[in-house]
């Protein structure tokens, strides 16, 4: 990480930890009040407990004019992004992303719906219904098994490389299960009074990215859910797709992609309304690729279930397995890492509580 920003990051550290005005605004600042003096590995840990709400910036007498220009929002994102990169396996990748995100995501969507689609040619297509009557069901999992373990793959490494960095030693059970607790509920995005933050604007309270964070979150694992539970169905009982309006998988599917979608979209418009200033202007772009990555995912889904029995399934088909594809092997170098390093952090914080207690 560069010499420089950790520096800054340690300057603006040390003042709020003289201030204490932001105590109980999120985990970032009682985890800061223990501590007098801060290493690398300190920085990096309250850069990935920072949910970059910036309730703390506005409620700070110390931001620019002040000669002190206290800025944490901001440099805590640039430390966070730059733990990112340095942490993940392989290291260039993450780095590549962020620099021309919306490009690269483009392209390997295109580049592997054509791919799909011209294996589709040469292998032998299914006698099943649906999509199998487009593409066969052994060819699809050919493609999606290593896509799905390869990624998980990269990120054990890089959050290997974060715990490792930031001490995290031997944790308990309960430190997990108290840090998955917040990581479900958002509580860091519900501000110091539990009124919620000031993303959107420094004079007004809301917790309109809480419940944006909540459906991208839940729509996600709705759809995660649906796909487990089309595969019990098809490998336990004996039970292929497709599947009717009112099974399991389509309901969890159809209402997962509904939530992710409207999530994707509402998270790109307060992104829009929010200052970048108070961010890592840097990856704003690999930002907004993510996010409409994961909109095309869900709404190419939608679309697929709605024109399904249309003349326009097949290439509906290429491109959301195309979209699908790209989201998985991206995943661990674009910014859907950073629920991984949340609940890596949230739980080294969990563990430091527990034995200091």
């Amino acid at each position: 990480m560069q010499t420089e920003m950790i520096a800054e990051a340690q300057r603006q550290v040390q003042v709020c930890n003289s201030c204490r005005y932001c105590e109980g605004y999120c985990s970032v600042f009682p985890a800061m009040h223990q501590q007098r003096d801060f290493s690398i590995a300190d920085i990096t840990q309250l850069a990935n407990l920072c949910h970059n709400c910036r309730g703390c910036y506005y409620a700070c007498q110390y931001t620019e004019p002040h000669e002190f220009a206290i800025n944490l929002p901001r440099v805590l994102a640039q430390v966070r992004q730059d733990s990112w990169q340095q942490f993940s396996f392989p290291r260039f990748a993450g780095a590549a992303f962020h620099q021309s995100g919306l490009a690269i995501a483009v392209a390997v969507t295109v580049g592997i719906a054509v791919i799909l689609w011209l294996a589709s040619l040469i292998a032998e297509v299914g006698s099943g219904g649906g999509f199998y009557a487009v593409m066969s069901h052994s060819l699809m999992v050919a493609v999606f098994t290593p896509a799905f373990l390869l990624p998980l793959f990269a990120i054990g490494i890089s959050l290997r490389r974060y715990w490792q960095h930031s001490g995290g030693g031997e944790f308990a059970l309960v430190d997990l299960r108290s840090a998955i607790h917040s990581a479900a509920s958002l509580k860091n995005l519900s501000g110091g009074h539990g009124d919620g933050c000031n993303y959107e604007d420094r004079d007004r309270f809301s917790k309109a990215r809480k419940h944006v964070h909540h459906a991208v979150m839940y729509g996600f694992l709705l759809c995660f859910a649906s796909t487990s539970v089309a595969t019990l169905l098809h490998y336990v009982f004996n039970s292929p797709a497709p599947y009717p309006l009112f099974s399991l998988p389509k309901l969890l599917g159809i209402s997962g992609g509904l939530l992710l979608s409207a999530g994707t979209l509402a998270m790109m418009m307060l992104k829009r309304k929010a200052d970048p200033e108070l961010a890592d202007t840097r990856v704003r772009g690999g930002e907004f690729a993510f996010i409409a990555l994961l909109f095309l995912v869900s709404t190419s889904g939608l679309l697929l279930y709605a024109l399904g029995g249309t003349s326009l399934m097949s290439v509906l088909l290429y491109l959301h397995l195309g979209a699908v594809l790209a989201f998985f092997l991206l995943m661990p170098y674009s910014k859907m890492v950073h629920g991984f390093y949340r609940l890596a952090a949230l739980t080294v914080e969990e563990r430091r509580k527990r034995v200091k207690s």
